[in-house]
């Protein structure tokens, strides 16, 4: 049951306003009767100003964010993201650019295209990145078009299916599905990784390529990795990087050198920009230079000034300190799938990712990862004898926990668990993912948290898993000091109530 405060919606009092308008300094004038509203005009609140902010500022306090909680939301690496980040991302030649502008106006915001995607394409090991997607699964929807058109552009119609692993993220094979293309399931072992006798029982000469998260969706890194990539490949078949568990490698292992040919990155989790709530989002996409004519465009080169039709090496990256002897200008990829979004894709995400790959620089990025796995690892060592460990394995960047508590009822359920971390001030992890792994609880501290943090959040776990014994009332009772108790929810994502309505919030109390 949620809690009904009517007194913080129902503030309007007849008479008060919030501004006083100058007198008019023009003659007056009717508007045509056509202009003029007629209908809920008597709808609009009267308020002062004071009581505007006031309210505005109680229901912001009520929000969960980075800023405010830790936020382990497995599999979505939920950083803080730095102010740096959003104060460069101001910049009035950044914010107020406009993307009809004609490139020679638009050098800067160019230029800075042009360096990240050499960037990205340096941090994983590929020849040629695209900024266009707008999300991971944009992203991956890129790389598998890009696999169809490249095996078709070569005369090779039967490669119809696409092997997707037991642990993948579950947008892999709904991309696939997409694109028209059959999904072929491969198993895993008990060690969470590719089971390579079923791998190599699946591929076939239909096989376009395979989709595989490294590390997985338990949190641990494929170690037969090589082995995968060589056996697709033996078959003809390409193989697709999910590039959403990046925060894990950074500076550590590149990808492209290990086998992949396409992977998404998602710059709003592993570099950093914010992400939640449906966006905003960047998943540029990376790739080898055999994929490359079918990146989605437009893309950004260099070329000199002297001679603007001689493309600049692409591997060519200049320093703030240097004369740049070139010009950037957009294009579109010869064999291209085509445009994955207006424009350049979220350019005010680009400029974050840049931000905070420039203030990092190498051995930043790479310490990103290790503190990240550090940190990982301790709450996994911390609560594993509570809570089991899905795979007994040391983790990368996440750890994947069972809310199996020895000695509590039955009917205590992970989501009670998650439900009464919200009542110790925490955002629970991401829980019931993998599916693979009854009663989950995905757990990714990120580096940014310290180890202060993470001791008070092992506390909380420890003594949810005391109450799941001893009182387990308060578990199925929780969350009971949130704005919002526990709600319906699977009616809620079915009839949301997406405004405050009175009669609306009264009808669903009174059933």
């Amino acid at each position: 049951m949620d809690t009904y405060e009517p007194h913080i919606y129902e503030l309007s009092q007849p008479g008060k306003h919030g501004t006083n308008l100058p007198r008019m300094d023009v003659p007056e004038s009717e508007l045509p009767t056509d202009l003029l509203r007629h209908d809920g005009m008597n709808d609009f609140p009267e308020l002062t100003e004071p009581e505007v902010i006031r309210h505005y500022t109680r229901i912001s306090q009520r929000n969960v964010s980075v800023d405010t909680t830790f936020y382990p939301l497995g599999s979505c690496t939920m950083k803080w993201s730095s102010r740096l980040n959003e104060e460069v991302a101001r910049y009035a030649g950044f914010a107020a650019a406009h993307p009809l502008q004609d490139a020679v106006d638009s050098q800067g915001a160019l230029r800075l295209i042009y360096e990240l995607q050499g960037y990205l394409g340096e941090i994983a090991g590929f020849s040629d990145v695209s900024l266009q997607p707008a999300a991971g699964a944009h992203g991956e929807f890129a790389g598998i078009l890009a696999f169809r058109a490249y095996h078709l552009d070569r005369g090779d119609h039967d490669r119809i299916e696409v092997l997707v692993p037991t642990a993948a993220h579950g947008t892999n094979p709904a991309t696939a599905a997409m694109t028209g293309l059959k999904v072929i399931e491969v198993k895993g072992h008990a060690c969470g990784g590719v089971d390579l006798d079923d791998l190599r029982a699946k591929v076939s000469p239909r096989t376009a390529g395979m989709m595989l998260t490294n590390p997985n969706t338990l949190g641990l890194f494929e170690n037969q990795i090589l082995e995968v990539c060589e056996i697709v490949h033996a078959a003809g078949g390409l193989m697709y990087g999910d590039g959403a568990n990046f925060n894990a490698i950074l500076g550590i292992a590149k990808p492209g050198e290990l086998g992949f040919d396409f992977m998404h990155y998602n710059l709003h989790k592993t570099f950093s920009t914010p992400h939640g709530g449906g966006g905003p989002g960047s998943g540029a996409v990376g790739c080898t230079e055999e994929l490359a004519p079918f990146l989605p465009g437009p893309r950004v080169r260099a070329v000199h000034k002297a001679d603007a039709s001689a493309t600049a090496d692409p591997g060519q990256q200049i320093t703030g300190a240097e004369t740049s002897p070139l010009q950037y200008e957009l294009f579109t990829p010869a064999k291209s799938i085509g445009r994955m979004k207006s424009f350049h894709g979220n350019f005010g995400m680009l400029v974050r990712a840049w931000t905070y790959i420039r203030t990092l620089g190498e051995e930043g990025l790479r310490e990103v990862s290790e503190i990240a796995v550090l940190n990982a690892n301790y709450v996994r060592v911390r609560l594993k004898e509570i809570y089991p460990q899905a795979v007994e394995r040391i983790c990368m960047h996440e750890t994947v926990l069972k809310g199996q508590i020895a000695g509590a009822p039955k009917d205590i359920r992970t989501l009670d668990i998650a439900k009464r971390l919200i009542d110790y001030g925490f955002h629970p992890p991401t829980i019931y993912f993998p599916l693979i792994v009854a009663e989950a609880l995905m757990i990714e501290p990120t580096e940014t948290e310290g180890k202060r943090t993470l001791d008070t959040f092992i506390e909380a776990m420890r003594q949810i898993a005391r109450e799941a014994v001893e009182t387990p009332e308060l578990l199925h009772a929780a969350p009971t000091t949130a704005p919002v108790r526990r709600l319906d929810e699977v009616r809620a994502a079915r009839q949301p109530i997406l405004r405050y309505d009175r009669e609306a919030i009264s009808r669903v109390r009174a059933e």
